[in-house]
């Protein structure tokens, strides 16, 4: 039996937590973390020593194959153990099995507690496989990554002018699964499934691997990748950067943008403006109060474009108000890995990743010099890389 031990003693590390972990792991593989909190709390008198440690989810399933039955287990368990808050969009492609789990789930993927989504990558692909007409692809990508109702019609009418067959092919998908204008900002700005395929990289060589192996090797890799974007967060962040990587490119593009933008009318009391383009001449909405612009960038992202951001120059406002918190640089290191215990590995699962590491190596270098590897190359997921003009051959 585990004594008390006070807040304050020496002893009090993570190999003592994870020592008192283990066994309610052990005994209930279903316990839930508060659980756990709430038992390690009361073990050390102390509410201090679970901020000294904190779990992070990430979920794997070992199943033999996508069928109906595999999918609802592992999507009833995430809903289950993992999505703890409702509004989440789940990306994926459009497989009947997951369909039939979803339909199974009760409720709980689907509205309002989750949004189904589909990748619009594998949207193209089921296009191209039902036409087989390649030089009407990217339109279609295109139509998907219409961040505003007026894009949209322009592009459908377009695809429609191509084919009546092609326009109600895509009606049968449904507006809110694949088009930005009309997904209710869920996706965050992300078309595809490159979030998930990005982890495939880090696990280069271990799908091949034996059971045991292959959970020793995912845990291990994991665990060096996390450590790592974890030693980059903080150096970001003791750089003094506020803002993601990400958003602040966003953010400084736009600022170079704000000279050629004119605020013509404004109802500062409903936060409703109207701009100009001088470039273009067109001319937009902005409107702070619901978040919103007529280009459709700034509730898709949720960060200033250059029209909020031209808007918040002429009235002298804070647009570091309109910017996520999701983006601040506080809130990405509090979902960084934060584990200090470092383990280290055995001889035989340092070998073990070496032959993995090895194989990959060679999997690489066995191209023919003339022969590229599509599958290796990880996409850039950003909202503008669909924005090139579809030309049919």
């Amino acid at each position: 039996m585990i004594g008390t031990i006070l807040q304050d003693h020496s002893k009090l590390d993570s190999d003592t937590v994870a020592e008192a972990i283990r066994p309610l792991v052990e005994t209930d593989l279903s316990i839930k973390v508060k659980s756990i909190i709430a038992e390690v709390q009361s073990r050390y008198t102390s509410s201090r020593c679970c901020t000294r440690w904190k779990l992070e989810h990430c979920a794997f399933a070992l199943v033999e194959g996508e069928t109906v039955d595999v999918w609802h287990f592992f999507l009833r368990n995430l809903g289950t153990y993992v999505v703890r808050k409702d509004g989440v969009g789940m990306i994926s492609d459009r497989h009947e099995s997951i369909r039939a789990a979803v339909n199974r789930s009760s409720g709980d993927w689907q509205p309002p507690r989750a949004w189904w989504i589909f990748c619009i990558r594998h949207i193209g692909s089921n296009f191209l496989r039902a036409f087989k007409v390649p030089h009407l692809q990217k339109l279609i990508v295109n139509v998907g990554y219409s961040r505003t109702v007026e894009e949209y019609n322009i592009n459908y009418k377009r695809l429609e002018e191509r084919g009546e067959a092609y326009a109600r092919w895509c009606d049968a998908i449904g507006l809110k699964h694949w088009v930005l204008a009309f997904d209710e900002g869920h996706r965050w700005g992300h078309m595809t499934t490159n979030l998930v395929e990005c982890i495939n990289s880090v696990l280069k060589g271990a799908r091949n691997l034996p059971v045991l192996a292959l959970v020793r090797a995912t845990y291990y890799m994991l665990n060096e990748l996390f450590m790592r974007k974890s030693a980059e967060t903080h150096e970001r962040k003791r750089a003094g950067f506020t803002y993601s990587a990400f958003a602040q490119q966003r953010i400084e593009a736009s600022m170079q943008q704000v000279g050629n933008i004119v605020v013509r009318r404004f109802d500062r009391r409903n936060e409703v403006f109207e701009v100009r383009e001088m470039t273009t001449g067109k001319v937009l909405v902005v409107d702070l109060a619901r978040r919103t612009c007529d280009c459709g960038h700034f509730q898709v992202e949720r960060i200033p474009c250059r029209h909020v951001i031209a808007c918040c120059a002429n009235q002298r406002l804070d647009w570091q108000l309109y910017v996520h918190d999701m983006y601040k640089m506080m809130e990405v290191r509090k979902t960084r890995y934060t584990n200090k215990h470092l383990v280290n590995l055995d001889i035989a699962s340092q070998e073990e990743i070496k032959i993995i590491k090895l194989h990959s190596i060679y999997k690489k270098y066995a191209q023919t010099p003339n022969k590229t590897n599509d599958s290796r190359k990880i996409v850039n997921d950003t909202l503008d890389a669909a924005e090139t003009e579809t030309q049919d051959n």
